[in-house]
């Protein structure tokens, strides 16, 4: 694994824009100078048995984390997740239901001289898809044909759509994003997979969160035509959605109405899963050692707020490395993880987010930062594997 750089493409901003991206704030450089959040100036190279030895891992993590599932359910650990106690009984009915899942991603440590060691899942509302899966493809077509690159995102994606057709109540799908976001990247994913599932033959609408009804006579979902809805994609966080006055009718009406991401992936993309599988899997190459609400035996550690997002309100405890970001997260209680700091490459450090489409390694998008916590700042950056 090597950072590697290229000249960009001509004219290569109306070349993404035209495959989709049409949002993202400039990210930030070394010395603070402002860069391209897509930024094809630099990319990652990587041979075919870094790749292997990643698939691995992945599959083995994504294994793992069902296992985890499994595990909280049996014994009820939901309040180690700081989940609502009126939404236990629905995420061990949604588990045994097994309510169909489509996809996540992990972010990784690796440098490629060891095993990849799993930061967080994120199982529930995963972005920087349409990168990875069709922006970095073309480019690595177009800049580097004779190479190839870690991605099938797209096709397990239409695959996975058909998988699980016949586990939805409808062949009908609706993919809702929340108006809130500004930046539209939630409204871009969600069309992304929209376009997805319709390739696999769904039928499809799409509407934002804000403009989903609820029928108070026929206890329903429905939509700006008053139709029901019966199986809704989202990219909506469950912990939202549960806080919200509509939450206890999305968690009381399943399965009479799906959600996808499921209610179990509540426990997947919570922190507190770091420490459960540190405590099912003790020494683990892929783990890195993580406890709930107190650092145990760690001198240098990492605390995350169990529900945080976009590197907010991260501490990083270590002699030479304190670092706090700022942000609202934080009263729903903290997991601590040992600090294993980013490799560096030319300045930058990257962290890899491993796809996963159904129980399946799909492909790997790379988001790069100048700091230690991979944030709202970092860049997206492509790769390539050489033979």
């Amino acid at each position: 694994m090597r950072r590697g750089t290229s000249p960009p493409r001509p004219n290569w901003q109306r070349t993404v824009s035209e495959q989709g991206l049409v949002f993202g704030a400039p990210a930030r450089g070394v010395n603070g100078v402002e860069r391209p959040y897509w930024d094809e100036s630099a990319h990652y190279v990587f041979e075919m048995s870094d790749i292997l030895s990643l698939e691995a891992d992945v599959e083995l993590l994504h294994s793992m984390c069902l296992e985890a599932v499994d595990n909280v359910v049996l014994t009820e650990r939901y309040r180690d997740f700081g989940i609502q106690e009126w939404v236990w009984p629905a995420i061990a009915e949604s588990w045994k239901r097994r309510d169909p899942h489509v996809y996540g991603r992990f972010d990784l440590r690796y440098d490629g001289s060891g095993p990849a060691k799993m930061l967080e899942y994120n199982a529930d509302t995963p972005t920087s898809l349409l990168e990875a899966a069709v922006l970095q493809w073309y480019w690595k077509t177009e800049v580097f044909p004779d190479d190839d690159q870690w991605n099938s995102i797209h096709e397990k994606l239409v695959e996975r759509w058909g998988e699980i057709g016949a586990l939805l109540p409808s062949n009908e799908l609706h993919f809702t994003w929340s108006s809130a976001d500004t930046s539209g990247e939630d409204h871009i994913t969600l069309a992304y997979l929209q376009e997805t599932a319709a390739e696999a033959g769904m039928n499809t609408v799409g509407l934002s969160i804000e403009d989903i009804g609820w029928d108070t006579l026929l206890k329903r979902f429905v939509d700006l035509e008053e139709e029901r809805m019966s199986t809704v994609v989202k990219l909506y966080p469950w912990e939202w959605v549960v806080d919200e006055q509509f939450g206890r009718h999305a968690v009381e009406s399943l399965p009479g109405t799906l959600w996808v991401e499921p209610l179990w992936k509540m426990l997947l993309s919570n922190k507190a899963l770091l420490a459960v599988l540190w405590e099912m899997y003790p020494g683990h190459p892929n783990l890195l050692p993580a406890y709930l609400d107190d650092p145990g035996l760690l001198t240098e550690y990492v605390r995350k707020p169990r529900l945080g997002r976009e590197g907010s309100n991260i501490q990083i405890v270590a002699p030479g490395y304190e670092t706090q970001t700022g942000g609202v997260y934080g009263k729903e209680g903290f997991v601590y993880q040992l600090f294993d700091p980013l490799p560096e490459f030319d300045g930058y450090r990257p962290a890899l987010g491993a796809w996963v489409v159904g129980d399946q390694a799909a492909g790997l998008g790379i988001r790069e930062t100048t700091g230690l916590v991979t944030d709202d700042g970092a860049a997206f950056v492509p790769h390539r594997i050489v033979e």
